[in-house]
C-alpha cells in the first residue's frame, strides 16, 4: 500500500510541480504534448492559445509564473516525498476566462454564480503511471472537497465525459470517481456530464 500525502499547491512547491510534469509521461508519451496544466489556469494571458501551443518550454515557463501568482490552483499527491499525482481545482467564477473553458466549456451552465453561489471546479487529474489504480485520484478529490467546505464553498463541480474515450481525453476523471464521492448529475451536454457535490 502506498503512503500518500496530499499537499495544496503553493509557490514553494513550484519545483516539485514542474518536475512532475517534466518526468511524467502524458497519455500520448510525446514530449511536445506536455501541458503543465496551463490551459486551466485563471490568468487572462493575451494571445494565450497561440503562446501556449508553441512549445513545452513556453508552457513550463508560464506554469512557473502562474503558480507564483496563484493562477494555477490544485493539489499534489506525494509518495515518499515524490509527486505521483496532481489535481487542478480552482474557483469556477475565476476560470470562466481559462483558455480551455472558453474553447470547450461554453455549454456548461453558470447561472449559480449570478445567484451568489461559490463553486469549486475540478478540471484535471494527472497520475504517474506507476501510481495509477491505487486510489490517488479519490484521495485528491476528497481533499478538494474538505478544503472547499473549510473555505465556505457551496458546491464542488466536475465535468467528466459521459462515456470513456481514452486516457488523453478523460483527464477530468471518470464518472465512477465522482459517483463514489457523493456527486450527483446536475446537467448534461452532448458529450459531458456536470456533476455536483453540495457542501451546505
Amino acid at each position: 500500500k502506498m503512503n500518500i500525502e496530499i499537499r495544496k499547491l503553493t509557490p514553494n512547491l513550484v519545483d516539485d510541480y514542474v518536475h512532475f510534469f517534466d518526468t511524467t509521461p502524458h497519455a500520448t508519451n510525446k514530449d511536445e504534448h506536455k501541458c503543465y496544466c496551463v490551459w486551466w489556469c485563471n490568468d487572462d494571458h493575451k494571445n494565450k492559445g497561440e503562446y501556449l501551443a508553441s512549445s513545452p518550454d513556453k508552457r513550463r515557463e508560464y506554469a512557473i509564473q502562474c503558480i507564483k501568482k496563484d493562477s494555477i490552483q490544485g493539489y499534489l499527491a506525494y509518495c515518499n516525498n515524490k509527486v505521483v499525482g496532481w489535481c487542478n481545482a480552482n474557483t469556477k467564477a475565476d476560470c470562466l476566462k481559462c483558455y480551455c473553458w472558453r474553447r470547450f466549456m461554453s455549454s456548461i451552465p453558470t447561472e449559480e454564480l449570478t445567484q451568489g453561489k461559490k463553486v469549486k471546479s475540478v478540471f484535471c487529474f494527472a497520475i504517474a503511471p506507476e501510481a495509477r489504480r491505487k486510489g490517488i485520484a479519490k484521495l485528491l478529490l476528497e481533499r478538494v472537497c474538505q478544503d472547499a467546505i473549510r473555505d465556505d464553498f457551496d458546491f464542488v463541480e466536475a465535468y467528466p465525459n459521459k462515456d470513456y474515450i481514452d486516457e488523453a481525453e478523460d483527464f477530468m476523471g471518470p464518472v465512477t470517481l465522482y459517483e463514489g464521492s457523493g456527486f450527483d448529475i446536475h446537467y448534461e451536454t452532448e458529450k459531458k456530464l456536470v456533476m455536483k457535490k453540495q457542501l451546505k
